[in-house]
């Protein structure tokens, strides 16, 4: 049988309030919800209820779209893999 308590913790951030605003034109603060490959953090890590998280995905969204955040890092797309064209001259 499960326990209630009246003073249960709340599983989602305190410091953001119900009626934050993300703002697409704040890179800066979004950032903080992008991981270093580019992708969006998922709501079980950042701990926002869902209604949050779908406002900050479309800010992400829209700022990509502008170029004010990057779609993704280089690094992860080239990592261990042979260059298409050699720079070396080919030979007979």
């Amino acid at each position: 049988m499960k326990k209630t308590t009246s003073s249960s913790k709340s599983k989602y951030r305190q410091d953001f309030n119900g009626d934050q605003v993300f703002d697409y034109k704040d890179p800066s603060s979004l950032s903080r919800f992008v991981s270093d490959g580019g992708k969006i953090t998922p709501a079980r890590i950042s701990k926002l209820s869902i209604a949050q998280q779908k406002r900050v995905s479309g800010a992400v969204k829209k700022a990509r779209s502008l170029g004010l955040l990057p779609n993704g890092a280089d690094a992860h797309d080239t990592y261990h893999r042979p260059e298409a064209i050699s720079p070396a001259p080919f030979e007979v």
